[in-house]
């Protein structure tokens, strides 16, 4: 009996214990989670509940705008506001009130946004969805007009506006390719837009309201704001009015030489690597970036595919992507004869060879049992030094040079040249450079890559190299947002010069810009490239596309380029220009890019205050109708330009040419009438394929003026006229002027 007592007590007790153990348990469990929840996860649920006992309305950042150097103004916000109505509360207070709401919102808004009517109010009373928009993007003063109208008939309820922000660019096309542009949510998806996006979106803030059981906002003391952070602005290094001259060569080269695969250029400062201008025809409006532009747009119609069909949309979609791409920076290419400068530079730095050395080129250089010709088959002679090497553009002096130089060399300088690696511009989608394995250099390989062919590099990367051989032997890292301001100016951030290395010794860089100079100034192949007044270095160049063959296997298409920098003593600006598959009978770089290098530098240089060591032989008209003869006479004999006059009245009634036309000052006469017959007319000669003097003949016979393009005033039987302004067999009035260019034919390179 009393073991039985004791096994009962001790069964008790083990369950006493057992369930204490599980009381314990069971607490810490619910301790555990309480303290999961209260304190661990406290954040997640607290945004759970908020998000069923709240409700947020976006308060969006304005994005920065993007300014270039001068702070003209080339991308900003403009905001527009979204009218919609709430169908659900008009309905319901339509019921509450028995005023019919619909009918008195319908009736409204058709004035202020000259809706019909009848629609109007069809889609609002019949709508199953909560709010429907009346219009998307009302102006400032259409959003006035309805703020009115809502408080005049307290439809504060009923009839909503939000703000919206859209992308302006005051100036439509100009310098699309490098802006790029935004989409539908106001992100960056191309260009500076693209790679600046989070410094100009700025960060969103936000209304968040307290909501009851029905979803109905309560009362404003459960209101929070967040505010809105606005993006910050971008002012860039690109100068307008040097951009508007590069795209208009490049459109000039576009028209002028048939090309198909785009035409694009670069001008920058060769001591600071900032980009004063950089554009690829045909530029595309970023107002409407989803619009091809009209050479894109003439591709697609002329296809043949059916619009809507899969062929037609591919192509539209193939051409909208090709006509965003910055070919400046996204596209390789071969430099040709342009890269003839790095091999150079690199022979002298290394010190395998003087400028003093001589040359031979009988047409062609035997390099591993293969025969690699020179441009000018029938060879160049013997006996020349590196410099008219390097100016006649020989290629066998360049493969003579890379074998010195040996692939090991070779292949160190095009490293320290920045070819292996990104240039670092602030700009998205930057091409690398597609060159041969440094082990894989063969004799062959090193002697086609001494004079530019069968590598690609991108365009970037090309006048980045050549600019250090501008500014010293330095290699900069080229850019182009100078700083960042916040909406009342302050700086936030400045760009600061970034020299990247020390590539070639500054005396070496000296002398090359010195040959150069002289091939451009002499008779090199680089003249047409030339400058009245000023020192322009440059080089030009032709490469073959070997990835396009015809069907016998044989490359025909043409790449023509030409690099420059002005003045040649001082660095200056660099400019390039790459013309990608030109049709014209003459594809040369000589012909196809550096006439519009030489137009280009002619307009920028003295815009940007470089001296000219000569007076410009092209003047500008002056006005002189309404002058007594006298007076017009010592006017013009006072600018040193000839004159005729015409009667013998003593006032000037007419005059020929106009007001403001160019002229060249040592080749044309200004005829002043004082009668009223005002001229007669005269039969425009044809000067095509004439030298400068025939040309200049012909022109005053005619009675006509000539305005000189091209290689200033040189004379020389392979120096003739390419181009002239007005058609042969063209009625003119005496005294008009034809605008001619003048260029040197013999050369290919």
């Amino acid at each position: 009996m009393k073991s039985s007592t004791i096994d009962t007590k001790m069964r008790t007790g083990r369950r006493a214990v057992t369930v204490l153990v599980a009381f314990c348990v069971f607490a810490a469990f619910l301790i555990v989670n309480i303290f999961s929840l209260a304190v661990l996860k406290y954040d997640y649920y607290r945004a759970r509940a908020n998000e069923q006992l709240t409700t947020a309305s976006k308060m969006r950042a304005e994005r920065g705008s993007i300014y270039d150097a001068n702070m003209n103004l080339l991308a900003s916000t403009k905001t527009s506001w979204r009218v919609f109505v709430s169908t659900r509360e008009i309905k319901s207070y339509t019921k509450k009130d028995g005023r019919p709401y619909n009918e008195i919102i319908a009736r409204g808004l058709s004035d202020i946004f000259s809706l019909d009517y009848g629609t109007l109010l069809k889609k609002i009373s019949n709508s199953s969805q909560l709010d429907v928009t009346v219009k998307a993007s009302a102006t400032e003063e259409e959003y006035r007009r309805v703020l009115e109208f809502i408080e005049r008939s307290s439809l504060e309820s009923l009839v909503f506006t939000e703000a919206q922000a859209s992308r302006v660019y005051p100036a439509a096309t100009l310098a699309a390719h490098v802006l790029g542009f935004t989409g539908s949510d106001n992100q960056g998806l191309f260009g500076l837009e693209y790679y600046y996006d989070k410094t100009l979106a700025g960060k969103d803030g936000y209304y968040l309201y307290a909501k009851d059981a029905n979803g109905n906002a309560m009362p404003g003391e459960y209101t929070t704001q967040i505010p809105a952070e606005d993006g910050y602005s971008l002012v860039t290094t690109l100068d307008s009015y040097i951009q508007s001259e590069l795209e208009g060569q490049l459109e000039q080269i576009r028209v002028n030489h048939t090309v198909t695969n785009r035409v694009t250029g670069i001008v920058m400062d060769t001591r600071t690597g900032a980009i004063l201008a950089m554009a690829t025809s045909s530029p595309f409006d970023p107002n409407d970036p989803f619009t091809l532009d009209p050479v894109s747009a003439e591709l697609l119609a002329g296809s043949g595919f059916s619009e809507g069909s899969e062929e037609y949309s591919a192509l539209k979609s193939e051409l909208m992507q090709k006509m965003w791409s910055n070919k400046a920076i996204c596209e390789a290419y071969e430099p040709g004869s342009t890269f003839k400068i790095v091999t150079v530079s690199t022979a002298l730095d290394t010190g395998v060879a003087d400028m003093s050395d001589t040359f031979s080129c009988p047409g062609y250089h035997m390099v591993g049992g293969w025969r690699i010709k020179c441009h000018k088959t029938t060879g160049h002679g013997s006996g020349f030094s590196l410099a008219y090497g390097l100016q006649m553009s020989c290629n066998p002096t360049m493969m003579c040079l890379a074998e010195r130089i040996g692939s090991e060399k070779f292949y160190e300088y095009v490293g320290r040249f920045g070819y292996f690696e990104k240039s670092g511009i602030d700009l998205p989608g930057e091409a690398t450079t597609i060159f041969h394995e440094e082990e894989n250099i063969g004799s062959t390989e090193l002697a086609t890559a001494s004079f530019g062919q069968r590598f690609k590099v991108s365009v970037i990367s090309q006048l980045t190299a050549v600019a250090a051989v501008a500014n010293g032997g330095v290699l900069v890292t080229p850019y182009l947002v100078q700083r960042v301001i916040d909406k009342d100016g302050r700086v936030i951030s400045e760009h600061e010069v970034a020299e990247r290395r020390q590539v070639i010794s500054p005396e070496v860089a000296k002398e090359v810009a010195r040959v150069l100079e002289e091939g451009v100034s002499g008779d090199g192949g680089a003249k047409n490239a030339y400058v009245d007044g000023y020192k322009v270095a440059a080089k030009t160049g032709t490469s073959q596309k070997f990835d396009i063959l015809d069907e016998n296997g044989n490359s025909y298409l043409r790449i023509g380029s030409t690099v420059a920098f002005a003045p040649s003593d001082l660095g200056g600006v660099a400019v390039i220009i790459v013309v990608d598959e030109p049709q014209s009978q003459v594809k040369y770089g000589s012909t196809v890019a550096a006439p519009y290098v030489s137009a280009l530098l002619t307009k920028i240089l003295p815009y940007m205050e470089y001296a000219s060591s000569k007076e410009s032989d092209v003047v500008s008209v002056g006005d002189y109708v309404g002058m007594n003869v006298k007076s017009a006479k010592d006017t013009l004999e006072g600018s040193g330009i000839s004159y005729k006059i015409i009667g013998d009245g003593e006032v000037v009634l007419s005059q020929s040419p106009s007001p403001s036309i160019d002229i060249s000052r040592s080749a044309s006469v200004v005829i002043l009438y004082t009668t009223e017959d005002g001229g007669d007319s005269v039969t425009v000669p044809n000067l095509l394929g004439m030298t400068l003097s025939e040309a200049n003949r012909a022109a005053a016979t005619a009675g006509l003026n000539l305005c000189i393009l091209g290689i200033s005033n040189r004379e020389g039987d392979n120096i003739r006229v390419t181009e002239q302004s007005l058609p042969p067999g063209y009625v003119a009035v005496r005294g008009e002027v034809i605008k001619i260019r003048i260029l040197g034919l013999d050369f290919e390179d």
